[in-house]
């Protein structure tokens, strides 16, 4: 009961993002209750969400996952580092997605192996985008967040060694060439 009760409160939460309240001087008359507009449930331990309503929770999650990232623009790289005073690529994301409850491993070669892995025709935003960016390494060592799609111009925030957290495109001879995969976390 306390799990439908928790959910039934996620999903209102989530649905009055944005919404303003009106002002006093409108009539009284037309009173809506809430509880009235939900069926009761046949099952009281087992709230089922329908697809749509799991489809408009993901994406606005996705967004305040990159409006996280995006809020560190212009932070200096820093190895290891996690707050505004310096980060790296791999902490970006870490503290991008864990300031939203979804915990990620803390390097990009780690993340790399979690989620769900895409072709280049699939990426959405919030997506991640892995690199091979030495020729020493063979393994991953640089990971950006998805910020945009528009037709082939993907573009991404992540945290470069030279210029700190960027949004870069993965249309640029750089990244195009290091690019390694995608994945899908939300």
């Amino acid at each position: 009961m306390k799990h439908q009760h928790l959910s039934l409160l996620l999903i209102i939460l989530f649905a009055s993002c944005g919404v303003s309240k009106r002002s006093a001087t409108q009539s009284d008359e037309r009173k809506i209750s809430v509880a009235a507009s939900i069926p009761p449930l046949e099952d009281q331990n087992e709230v089922v969400l329908a697809p749509k309503e799991i489809k408009d929770i993901v994406p606005k999650l996705t967004d305040q996952v990159i409006n996280t990232a995006l809020s560190y623009s212009g932070v200096n790289y820093r190895y290891g580092g996690t707050n505004s005073n310096g980060m790296d690529c791999s902490g970006l994301m870490y503290v991008s997605f864990g300031q939203h409850d979804i915990s990620l491993p803390r390097s990009s070669y780690q993340m790399a192996e979690h989620g769900e892995t895409i072709k280049l025709d699939e990426i959405n935003k919030g997506d991640l985008v892995f690199f091979k960016t030495s020729r020493k390494s063979r393994k991953i060592n640089h990971v950006g967040l998805v910020v945009a799609v528009d037709g082939n111009d993907i573009q991404f925030i992540h945290s470069s060694t030279s210029r700190g957290v960027i949004i870069s495109s993965l249309r640029e001879g750089f990244w195009n060439h290091a690019f390694v995969k995608a994945a899908r976390i939300l």
